[in-house]
């Protein structure tokens, strides 16, 4: 490398072959070293679903509550949970969360912990029901339902489109369509002058979601990725 020994030529270097993180696998891991996101938030990509459902940013919600409201539904990607007993024996969780708007912490006790526990890991974005109340420390959740924000967007999406400019991308999009479903795909071929060419439905179907559409709008050659 630094010119000692016998000049033999340029040396090939071969890279291992490895598998992209997933947007929200990436968001996890900067937060983790981070203590924050930085690049994006995990929720950006459900923003379109969040509105449509009407679900209120924390921001939003805490006015509500300080206007008189006492529950309501939020979103949260969970950074942090832990795991305490209460006075009497029962275990309870303490949930922290991130959205676009900050960070909030919400509780739930021991017959939701049991029932909610494996939604409740680091990374793993929901869709919450909480009740509420204002406290001189702070708005004090407590969370009544969880639901992962990933399913909940699979149910909701029914189409995708993948605009390309040609066949070279397809190896890499048919990895994120691994999974059977009931969404439709279709891939349309964009021409240079910026109309389109072609449009091909595919004749199975796939689980989709935007995290998958965010992991296909990735990949090397797609022009752009498109939810129904």
């Amino acid at each position: 490398m630094f010119g000692s020994g016998a000049a033999t030529g340029p040396e090939t270097i071969t890279f291992p072959t490895y598998n992209a993180w997933l947007p929200s696998e990436r968001l996890h891991r900067e937060f983790q070293v981070l203590g924050f996101y930085l690049s994006a938030h995990p929720l950006d990509s459900y923003d379109a679903i969040l509105k449509k459902m009407r679900v209120q940013n924390f921001a939003d919600f805490s006015v509500a509550v300080k206007q008189g409201a006492t529950a309501g539904r939020l979103a949260g990607t969970v950074t942090s949970k832990q795991e305490r007993k209460t006075r009497t024996g029962n275990k309870m969780g303490i949930v922290a969360f991130s959205d676009a708007s900050g960070q909030y912490e919400a509780v739930l006790f021991s017959e939701g912990l049991s029932q909610y526990r494996d939604l409740l890991e680091p990374g793993k974005s929901l869709i919450i029901t909480v009740a509420a109340e204002e406290r001189p420390e702070g708005i004090g959740l407590r969370i009544q339902t969880a639901q992962s924000l990933e399913e909940k967007s699979v149910q909701m999406q029914k189409a995708l489109r993948v605009y390309v400019r040609d066949s070279g991308p397809l190896k890499a999009v048919a990895t994120h369509l691994n999974a059977k479903g009931d969404g439709l795909v279709s891939f349309i071929v964009i021409k240079e002058d910026g109309r389109r060419e072609i449009e091909v439905e595919l004749s199975d179907k796939y689980r989709i979601s935007p995290e998958i559409a965010a992991a296909l709008r990735a990949s090397p050659g797609v022009i752009d990725v498109e939810l129904v």
